[in-house]
C-alpha cells in the first residue's frame, strides 16, 4: 500500500489541529477537568465587580448601589407641590451708600501735600472732618504778577489810612468824631484784604474727610498736580452698603416682597428701599440695603439679585443643588425611583432665593429628588 503523501498547507494546517488540542482539554462525560473548574469562579468575580460600582443603563437611568450612594453622599428630599412666591432675576451692582460714602474733591487746580498723617492710604480708617491732604493752589506767572500788584497797592493804601488814623488821633475835638470812625472802619478793611490777597498767594487749602469710614479708592500721589473737581478719595462705610438692581418690568418696582444674592459661601439679605421712576437705559433702578453689617462684598462688584414678588406660582421648592444640567444644556434633576435606581428628569426651573429652586414642571406630588450629589451622578458614564 502507497503511504499517503500531503501538501505542504495541508500538513501545516494538521500541526496547527495537533498543537491546539495539545493546549487545550475538551470536556466530555463525567471527566472533572480541574482547568475548566476555574473559569467560572472567574466569571463570577467579574459579575460581583459589576454589581458593586454605579453604572449607567441602556435607557439612561442609573444604577447606583448603596455603598456608592454612600460614598457619594447622596442625599433625597420628598417633592411637595404647592403655591410659592415668584421670582425673578435682576442684574445689580454694590454701591456704596450715599448717607455713609463721600468723595474727596479738587476744589481749584493746586499741588497735593500730605496731611498731618502722610498721604492716605487703602483701607486706612477716617473720621469725619478729619484734614487728609494739602491743596496748595497753583497759578500762572501772568495771575501771580496781578496778584503782587494788587497786594502792593493794597500796601500803599494801608499806609495812607494808618497815617491818616493817627493824625485824626492827635486832633481829637478839632475833626467830627464821624470822620475820625470811618478812617478806622477803612483801616480795618485794608488790612483785612491784605491778609486775603497775602493768603492767596500761597497758603495750602487743607482736604477733609466728608464721612466717618475707609479709603476706598485712592488717586493721589505727593507733589500731583490736579485740577478743579477732580476726584481724590473715595470713602465708603463697609458696615452701610446698598445694592443697586435693573428692572425692566415698572410693576416690579410696588410688588418686590424681599430679595436675596446668591454667594459662593453664602447668600446676602437684603432689604427693598425702593424704585426709580425714571428710566435709565430702558431700565428702572432698584435699590436695596443690605441688612449685614460686614456683607463680604466690594462696592463695584456684579451680582445676581433674586427678588420675591407678591405673584405666586405652583411647583416644588427643592434646593438649589439639586438642579443640574446635562450635556444638551437643558435643565434637569435626578429622581430616585427605586432604592439603588434613579432617572433622569428634565425640568423648568426659577429662583426661589439664594438657596431654593421652584420646579414648576416635570415632577409630581411625593417624588424624591436627589438634593446632595446631583453633578456626581451627572458624571456617571
Amino acid at each position: 500500500m502507497k503511504p499517503l503523501s500531503l501538501s505542504p498547507i495541508a500538513g501545516y494546517f494538521l500541526a496547527s489541529a495537533f498543537a491546539f488540542s495539545t493546549t487545550y482539554s475538551w470536556a466530555h462525560g463525567d471527566e472533572d477537568h480541574g482547568q475548566d473548574s476555574k473559569q467560572p469562579a472567574k466569571v463570577a468575580s467579574i459579575i460581583q465587580f459589576d454589581s458593586s460600582s454605579a453604572k449607567r443603563l441602556p435607557d439612561g437611568s442609573l444604577f447606583v448601589p448603596k455603598a456608592v450612594q454612600r460614598q457619594l453622599g447622596i442625599r433625597t428630599q420628598t417633592v411637595d407641590i404647592q403655591e410659592l412666591a415668584a421670582t425673578v432675576e435682576l442684574n445689580g451692582r454694590v454701591v456704596a451708600d450715599p448717607n455713609s460714602g463721600g468723595r474727596v474733591q479738587a476744589s481749584q487746580a493746586g499741588r497735593l501735600e500730605g496731611g498731618p498723617t502722610g498721604l492716605p492710604k487703602l483701607g486706612q480708617k477716617v473720621v469725619k472732618g478729619q484734614t487728609l491732604l494739602w491743596l496748595r493752589p497753583v497759578a500762572s506767572s501772568i495771575e501771580r504778577g496781578n496778584q503782587r500788584s494788587a497786594l502792593a497797592e493794597i500796601e500803599s493804601q494801608l499806609s495812607v489810612a494808618e497815617r491818616k488814623v493817627a493824625r485824626y488821633a492827635q486832633l481829637e475835638g478839632a475833626v467830627p468824631q464821624k470822620d475820625i470812625e470811618a478812617a478806622k472802619f477803612e483801616l480795618t478793611a485794608l488790612q483785612q484784604r491784605r491778609n486775603a490777597v497775602g493768603s492767596s498767594l500761597g497758603d495750602a487749602e487743607a482736604l477733609v474727610a466728608p464721612v466717618t469710614g475707609v479709603i476706598s479708592a485712592s488717586n493721589v500721589i505727593s507733589g500731583q498736580v490736579v485740577e478743579a473737581r477732580e476726584i481724590l478719595l473715595e470713602i465708603v462705610d463697609p458696615a452701610q452698603l446698598s445694592v443697586e438692581a435693573l428692572a425692566y418690568d415698572p410693576s416690579l418696582i410696588e410688588g418686590i416682597s424681599s430679595a436675596s444674592v446668591p454667594l459662593p459661601n453664602g447668600s446676602l439679605s437684603l432689604q427693598y428701599v425702593g424704585g426709580a421712576r425714571q428710566l435709565r437705559e430702558q431700565a428702572l433702578p432698584i435699590l436695596f440695603s443690605i441688612k449685614s453689617n460686614n456683607a463680604p462684598v466690594a462696592v463695584g462688584q456684579s451680582v445676581k439679585v433674586i427678588a420675591k414678588t407678591t405673584r405666586t406660582v405652583k411647583g416644588a421648592a427643592v434646593v438649589q443643588a439639586a438642579v443640574a444640567r446635562n450635556s444638551a444644556g437643558d435643565t434637569v434633576v435626578w429622581v430616585h425611583i427605586e432604592p439603588e435606581k434613579f432617572v433622569q428628569r428634565r425640568v423648568s426651573a426659577q429662583s426661589l432665593d439664594a438657596n431654593t429652586a421652584a420646579i414648576t414642571s416635570g415632577l409630581t406630588q411625593g417624588d424624591r429628588v436627589v438634593s446632595v450629589g446631583a453633578n456626581l451622578l451627572t458624571q456617571v458614564r
